[in-house]
């Protein structure tokens, strides 16, 4: 076989390859088996039929098609095995010549990851926000604990922000009634903003049997977006009762036999997650500043591709009706010329970003380890409220597999240029990565550390996480 590279753009190649016909008799060998299945010819047996009878009945147009049909992948993937160029998505092939008893030509026209310079590491330098802990923020970590452990008891006053109540709800939209919105003994924490706006204001210094309505905006349902009248009853109002934060409270919450000894932790935790917001921080930082002095040229199929994906995730819960989603861009106050204009900027970004990474980690020989696969693997499918292997089964029918370890090994890469750049805080004090990142290993950040800063990222830990147990 014989295959040139021809470059077309630094992110598109065309690949020609000859075959000769030398190199396919395992192939006709199994284009007339197959043939020989499908084909009933008198005096033969299913699968028995001679070649040379099999051609006199059918003709040698089947026998090359099929031939043509199951060579042409594999002598391309063999032609790109031989090549340095790195492939990105589905080929374009096609099959410019047959000579039958000579050869077969093809083209083959593919995306390619283009060659990117990327600058020393130990150059980019970022700043990042001081760590600070206030005794207002551990005092709030501590209420919230007590929280958990508050009694509520009924009072005989009108209600306060804070309190809980039972409320009964209904609501029309044009006089005509809202059956999903119907609902009775109804529990709610005024103020914790988990009803729909407006309900706050329609229940403080309201009293147990008064009855209020307000008009508000619905947010799901048939009459999402719509203007409706929602009618409240008021049917008790409970205040809640925080135990003291004694050493009582803290031997009942935690493991901790003293209030300052739980203070303490829930203050060491508090900044801990602080900590890890810092790391987040250094890290898209440094890719920013890395993806400014980088040059990518980008592949537009590739591109084209995540657009598509990102599309279709912001229509699908609208079930790809374009009205609907048209609708409530509106209500966003966002047209559809800039949401496509905003998905192609963030696809641009998201494939610069693979690009560059996967660059870093073929230079650094980055590689996953089994358990680090499997660390990410369990932290995703605790996001999305599945089984370790029921996110492993679903990963494997969609294909996603591979893209989880490209994640994984990007992620490392990404780190281990954090690691060679230079971080300071606020102050102008160079941070310690290795403090804020733990100790480095032979094959870079811990897996371990990557997820406890994209945990950070998603949401703040609560320094009482200790007595979550005890609370349940």
């Amino acid at each position: 076989m014989k295959s040139t590279v021809e470059h077309l753009s630094p992110t598109r190649v065309r690949i020609n390859v000859e075959v000769p016909f030398d190199e396919l008799k395992p192939n006709f060998d199994r284009a007339y088996k197959a043939l020989a299945n499908q084909v009933r010819i008198p005096g033969f047996r299913p699968g028995k039929v001679p070649a040379r009878v099999l051609e006199s009945r059918i003709g040698r147009g089947p026998v090359l098609d099929e031939v043509v049909n199951e060579a042409v992948p594999a002598k391309y993937m063999e032609a790109i095995n031989g090549t340095e160029v790195r492939t990105l998505g589905r080929p374009e092939i096609e099959v410019t010549k047959i000579e039958d008893g000579d050869q077969i030509e093809f083209t083959a026209e593919v995306d390619v990851r283009p060659e990117i310079t990327v600058p020393a590491f130990g150059e980019l330098s970022v700043s990042v926000d001081d760590v600070e802990t206030t005794e207002d923020e551990v005092q709030e970590q501590l209420d919230e604990l007590r929280a958990r452990f508050g009694t509520l008891t009924g009072v005989e006053r009108p209600a306060e922000q804070g309190d809980f109540v039972s409320i009964d709800l209904s609501a029309t939209v044009d006089g005509e009634d809202v059956e999903e919105a119907r609902t009775s003994g109804l529990s709610y924490e005024i103020g914790s903003g988990q009803l729909i706006e407006g309900i706050d204001d329609a229940l403080i210094g309201a009293s147990a049997g008064d009855t209020n309505t307000f008009t508000t905006k619905l947010v799901a349902g048939e009459y999402a977006d719509r203007d409706a009248e929602v009618t409240v009853t008021l049917d008790t109002v409970k205040e809640r009762h925080l135990p003291e934060a004694d050493d009582e409270f803290a031997q009942m919450a935690s493991e901790f036999d003293t209030a300052e000894e739980l203070l303490a932790d829930l203050r060491e935790r508090l900044a801990r997650v602080k900590r890890m917001q810092q790391g987040m921080q250094a890290r898209d930082k440094v890719l920013e500043a890395l993806l400014e002095t980088v040059e990518v040229p980008l592949p537009e199929n590739v591109v084209a591709s995540e657009v598509e994906v990102r599309e279709h995730d912001a229509i699908h819960p609208f079930d790809h009706d374009e009205a609907k989603f048209a609708e409530w861009l509106e209500s966003q106050g966002q047209t559809r010329e800039q949401f496509d204009a905003e998905t192609r900027e963030e696809a641009e970004k998201a494939v610069r970003t693979q690009l560059v990474l996967d660059t870093i980690a073929d230079a650094e020989n980055v590689s996953v380890s089994d358990n680090e696969l499997t660390e990410r693997i369990i932290y995703q499918a605790q996001r999305f409220g599945v089984s370790p292997d029921q996110y492993v089964q679903q990963a494997q029918q969609s294909g996603q597999l591979g893209a989880i370890y490209a994640d994984v090994r990007r992620s490392k890469a990404l780190f281990s240029v954090v690691r060679q750049a230079t971080v300071v805080d606020g102050s102008g004090s160079e941070l310690d990565l290795d403090e804020l990142f733990g100790s480095q290993d032979d094959d870079g950040a811990p897996e371990v550390v990557q997820g406890e800063v994209e945990q950070a990222e998603s949401s703040d830990e609560t320094a009482g996480s200790t007595a979550a147990a005890k609370s349940e």
